[in-house]
């Protein structure tokens, strides 16, 4: 266990100097957007940190590592140029500006606060599989338990990419300004993008429970999937949709939250 917990707490170390580093550049930009497209990035770093730290190069490291990029890239690349195209996000200037009208606490204190020195811990939870999934172990090829991982955190990716895509095409389309997005994946789930991470997250937890400390990272997907559906994802995107966005009630009678289904029938 001594050689996990060194993992561990190499890993906290790097990311929460990474955290640092992002927090001053926000500073001089005065905007905290770059945190999302650092969230899967930062995730790819701990997951190559925890291959290099650890040494030989097994089958289920290798799987965990690769995938990991596969999804961290694409996304953060995604949120990358989304920040670019569409400019701070209105959630984080709405929560400093509440910490600043009630609590006095300016950019600096409040961006610290609230989003970075938050993040970096819920980063680390959720990248759980990533490291302790890569912690020293045996070279036995994947397992059924594995197989299965990979192919539920393959399906993650394709869907969330694909859902990506879908909702990015259709926001680029004048002639779609103030509609709803409800073709493609969106019939079927109104966030294909959060289900699809979570099926990642969870393949992954899969892969590393066939190695000897991937059992204790199952926090990691809980977390993931309890941020999606009950925090920071669904509430937080619907909310905002149901004030702003007509036709949007109707869409979600219709529409499963999470997980896709058939929709039902439109409104009469």
């Amino acid at each position: 266990m001594t050689g996990v917990f060194d993992l561990l707490l190499a890993n906290a170390a790097i990311s929460a100097a990474c955290f640092a580093a992002l927090w001053l550049v926000s500073l001089v930009m005065r905007d905290v957007t770059v945190v999302d497209s650092w969230w899967p990035f930062g995730m790819v770093m701990l997951a190559g940190a925890s291959f290099v730290e650890t040494g030989a190069r097994t089958p289920h490291k290798l799987v965990l590592l690769g995938l990991c990029v596969a999804w961290g890239v694409r996304l953060g690349v995604h949120l990358l140029l989304r920040w670019r195209r569409e400019g701070p996000d209105r959630r984080y200037i709405a929560m400093i500006e509440d910490a600043k009208q009630r609590r006095g606490w300016g950019f600096a204190l409040s961006s610290l606060l609230l989003v970075f020195a938050l993040q970096a811990p819920l980063q680390f939870i959720v990248a759980l599989p990533v490291q302790l999934g890569q912690a020293p172990s045996d070279r036995a090829p994947l397992g059924p338990l594995g197989f299965a991982g990979a192919a539920l955190a393959v399906l993650g990716l394709v869907f969330e990419t694909v859902g990506d895509r879908q909702l990015t095409r259709f926001k680029a389309d004048a002639a779609n300004k103030g509609l709803v997005m409800d073709k493609g994946l969106w019939r079927y789930t109104r966030h294909p993008n959060y289900f699809g991470d979570a099926c990642l997250w969870w393949g992954l937890f899969l892969i590393a429970a066939e190695t000897p400390y991937g059992l204790w990272s199952a926090p990691g997907p809980i977390l993931i999937t309890l941020l999606l559906t009950r925090f920071s994802g669904v509430p937080t995107v619907e909310s905002r949709l149901r004030a702003h966005r007509p036709g949007y009630e109707d869409y979600v009678r219709r529409t499963s939250a999470f997980a896709p289904w058939f929709p039902k029938g439109r409104a009469p």
